[in-house]
């Protein structure tokens, strides 16, 4: 008989531990106003953030060498290349699309050099290293409207800057790649 009264026993405690829990969670506006309040005192986490100072270079310069290697990417693929095939003068086949791509080209490399110096400043000797290029960096938020109309400078600009980059990344141990962003990834511009 001790069984069955135990089964009784464990039984009863839960579900009297479930009814508790369902009149807990009652829909009175004092209770739900304390829940609130209590969940607005503790702060949640957006994302797991490293620990020691060694890790958060690693991943600073993880992501600036990811960022920039995608601004990188997409500056040969749809700027530099065309320009260099002549498909952004008057009177070439495909000049329209060409400079399309080449105008969201160029809003994605911004966007992304704007990351890659954000993800540079957590590491120093990144930091240090691109301190120099910040205002080229600054300066190529006007030159996707520039590749839309068919300015050849801004091309050569974009082209610099991204050797600039590169070069900075290199002395500063993180070596830049290219990588071709996806054409959704272009069109989101990030």
């Amino acid at each position: 008989m001790d069984v069955p009264i135990r089964r009784l026993f464990v039984a009863l405690t839960l579900c009297t531990a479930l009814l508790a829990g369902a009149t807990a969670c009652g829909t009175s506006e004092n209770s739900s106003t304390k829940t609130t309040a209590a969940v607005q005192a503790v702060p949640a986490a957006d994302t797991p953030s490293p620990t020691t100072s060694a890790e958060r270079q690693k991943f600073a310069k993880t992501r600036f060498v990811a960022n920039a290697g995608l601004a990188a990417g997409a500056t040969y693929q749809w700027i530099v290349k065309p320009w260099k095939a002549g498909k952004f003068k008057k009177g070439a086949k495909g000049r329209r699309t060409a400079l399309l791509k080449a105008g969201l080209a160029g809003a994605f490399t911004y966007n992304r050099l704007k990351a890659a110096q954000r993800n540079a400043q957590g590491d120093p000797t990144l930091s240090k290293a691109l301190a120099p290029l910040g205002a080229g960096i600054d300066a190529l938020k006007n030159l996707p409207s520039k590749l839309r109309g068919g300015d050849d400078g801004a091309a050569n600009t974009f082209n610099d800057i991204i050797g600039k980059v590169k070069d900075a990344g290199a002395s500063a141990g993180a070596p830049v790649k290219d990588q071709v962003p996806s054409a959704s990834q272009l069109a989101k511009g990030s």
